[in-house]
C-alpha cells in the first residue's frame, strides 16, 4: 500500500506540472460552460439544465484524452520500462494511476460545479447521488481511455483517436446536442454511444429523480467501463517499442466493442431509443350499461282521474353572470412592467423573421402549410381565448426549442394569424397574463398536425421560449418594437 500511495502522489505532481494535461483538464471543460452559459443565459436557472452535459464533457477530456496523453508520453520517455523494473507489483502502478485520473477528474467537476452555482445556478437536487453517478462516469471512460492508451503509438495518435470518438460523441452522442433535436435515425445511433448515458445520469441527479431515474443509464456505464478496463489491462503495454500492430492479444478488444454493442442492443430491446415526451392521458369515459329491467307486461286499461288543479310552476332564478376571465383584470401597469429584455430577433434563442423576410426552398412550404392549417387548428381554435392563444405561441416555440431551420419564419405567422384573429386590447392583455403566469396550462410540445415534425422532448424549454415570444408579441402591440 506504501507504494501504491507514493506513486499516487507523484502521478498527481507530475499532472499540476504537465500545461497539456491542466488544459485538457481544467480550461477545456471550463470553456464548454463559458459557451453553454452565453447559448443559454436568458433560461431562469443559469445552466441547471445542462450540467449532465457539462460534467461529461469534463470526464472526456480527462479520461479520453489527458489519461491516454500521460500514459502514452510517459511509456515514449521510458517510464513504464523502469516502474517494470521496480520490485512492485504491476497491479499496484496500474491501480494508483487510474486512482489519479479519478481525483483529476473530480477536481474538474468539482471545479465546473462551482463555477455554475457561482453564476447563479441552483444547488443539485440529489448531491450524494450525483458523486456516484460522477464516479459511474468517470469509470466508464477512464476504460474508454485506457482503451485508447492501448492502440495509440504515440501521443499524435491519442489525438486522432481521441477526436474520432470525441466529436461523434458530442454531435449525435447526446453530450453536446440535445437528443429531442436530432432525427430519429440519430437517436438510434446514440444508443450505443455511453455519452448519451452519461448525461442522463448526472443530469438526473441535477435536476430529476437522482439514483433510482438512472438505473439503465449507471449498468450501461459500468458495463462500459469493466470493458474498457478489462481490454486495456490485457493489453497494456510497458515499452515504446512494442507496437500494437505487432502485438498479439488483440482479441481482448473485442469486450470492449461488444459492450458498447450490448448496451445499444439493449437499449433498442428496451424501447429507451426515442426521446420520451409527456402526453396528457385522455379524460376516461364510462361506459353506460343497458338496462337490465325487464319491461312490464300489459295492463288493463284504467279510468281517467278526475280533473284537478294545475299547481303553479315556480319561475327559476335567474343564472348568476359567468366569472370575468383572469386576463381581463390585466392593467396597463402590468404591461408596462414585464421585462422586455429578451433575446434579439436575429439571435439563435427565439429569432423572428421580419416582416418582409420570406423563406426559400423546403421551408417555403412548410411555412405555407402551417399558414393555411393554423386558422382551423383543434388547439388553436377551439376554446376559451386564453388557452388557444397559449397554444398558437407553441407553434412558434416548438421549432425554436428544436432548432429547426424554420424557427424563424413560424413566429410572424403566428403573430399574423393572432392580429388577424383577436381585438389588439384583448390580445395585448392575453398575452401579459401568459407572460406573468408562465407555468399555468397544459404544453404542447408536437406540433406535427401542422406538418412540422419533430417533438421538442423538454417541455421546460417550450415554456420558457413560448414566454420569450409573448414578450416579443407585445413588445410590438404596445410599440415598443417598430416594423
Amino acid at each position: 500500500m506504501n507504494a501504491l500511495f507514493a506513486h499516487l502522489g507523484v502521478s498527481l505532481r507530475l499532472h499540476f506540472r504537465n500545461k497539456m494535461a491542466l488544459l485538457y483538464g481544467y480550461l477545456f471543460p471550463l470553456i464548454f460552460l463559458v459557451a453553454f452559459w452565453v447559448l443559454y443565459r436568458h433560461e431562469k436557472i443559469p445552466l441547471l439544465r445542462h450540467m449532465g452535459e457539462l460534467l461529461t464533457v469534463a470526464v472526456l477530456g480527462g479520461a479520453c484524452f489527458g489519461l491516454p496523453t500521460t500514459l502514452v508520453s510517459e511509456r515514449e520517455r521510458g517510464v513504464w520500462r523502469r516502474y517494470r523494473l521496480t520490485p512492485v507489483p504491476t497491479w499496484v502502478v496500474v491501480t494508483s494511476t487510474v486512482i489519479a485520473r479519478y481525483l483529476i477528474i473530480f477536481s474538474a467537476g468539482l471545479l465546473q460545479l462551482g463555477a455554475a452555482l457561482a453564476i447563479g445556478m441552483t444547488l443539485p437536487a440529489h448531491p450524494f447521488d450525483l458523486w456516484l453517478a460522477f464516479t459511474f462516469v468517470s469509470f466508464a471512460f477512464i476504460g474508454l481511455g485506457l482503451v485508447i492508451a492501448t492502440l495509440a503509438d504515440n501521443v499524435p495518435a491519442v489525438q486522432a483517436l481521441g477526436q474520432c470518438i470525441f466529436l461523434p460523441m458530442l454531435i449525435i452522442g447526446g453530450v453536446a446536442v440535445q437528443l429531442a433535436s436530432l432525427p430519429l435515425w440519430a437517436q438510434h445511433v446514440s444508443a450505443f454511444f455511453p455519452g448519451r448515458y452519461a448525461v442522463e445520469a448526472l443530469q438526473a441527479c441535477v435536476s430529476g429523480r437522482g439514483f433510482m431515474g438512472a438505473r439503465f443509464s449507471l449498468l450501461a456505464l459500468g458495463l462500459v467501463g469493466v470493458a474498457g478496463c478489462l481490454a486495456g489491462a490485457k493489453l497494456f503495454r510497458w515499452d515504446a517499442q512494442q507496437r500494437f500492430a505487432t502485438r498479439s492479444g488483440k482479441l481482448w478488444l473485442l469486450p470492449a466493442l461488444a459492450a458498447w454493442g450490448a448496451v445499444g442492443l439493449l437499449a433498442e430491446w428496451r424501447g429507451r431509443i426515442a426521446v420520451a415526451v409527456d402526453a396528457e392521458p385522455a379524460p376516461h369515459k364510462s361506459p353506460v350499461a343497458p338496462s337490465t329491467i325487464p319491461p312490464k307486461a300489459a295492463e288493463p286499461p284504467v279510468p281517467a282521474p278526475a280533473p284537478v288543479a294545475m299547481p303553479v310552476i315556480p319561475v327559476p332564478k335567474p343564472l348568476p353572470p359567468p366569472p370575468e376571465p383572469l386576463w381581463s383584470k390585466i392593467t396597463d401597469k402590468d404591461i408596462a412592467g414585464l421585462d422586455y429584455n429578451v433575446p434579439p430577433d436575429q439571435g439563435i434563442v427565439s429569432p423572428m423573421a421580419g416582416p418582409d423576410e420570406e423563406p426559400e426552398d423546403f421551408m417555403k412550404e412548410q411555412v405555407d402549410g402551417v399558414r393555411s392549417k393554423i386558422a382551423t387548428w383543434p388547439p388553436g381554435a377551439d376554446g376559451d381565448d386564453l388557452r388557444c392563444i397559449r397554444n398558437l405561441l407553441y407553434v412558434a416555440a416548438v421549432p425554436d426549442a428544436i432548432q429547426m431551420p424554420v424557427e424563424r419564419y413560424l413566429p410572424r405567422v403566428v403573430y399574423q394569424h393572432l392580429l388577424d384573429t383577436y381585438p389588439k386590447d384583448k390580445l395585448t392583455k392575453v398575452l401579459t397574463y401568459i407572460a406573468l403566469h408562465p407555468e399555468e396550462g397544459m404544453v404542447i410540445d408536437d406540433i406535427s398536425d401542422l406538418g412540422i415534425e419533430g417533438a421538442a422532448g423538454d417541455q421546460l424549454v417550450v415554456r420558457e421560449r413560448a414566454y420569450l415570444y409573448a414578450i416579443k408579441f407585445i413588445a410590438r402591440l404596445t410599440g415598443r418594437v417598430n416594423e
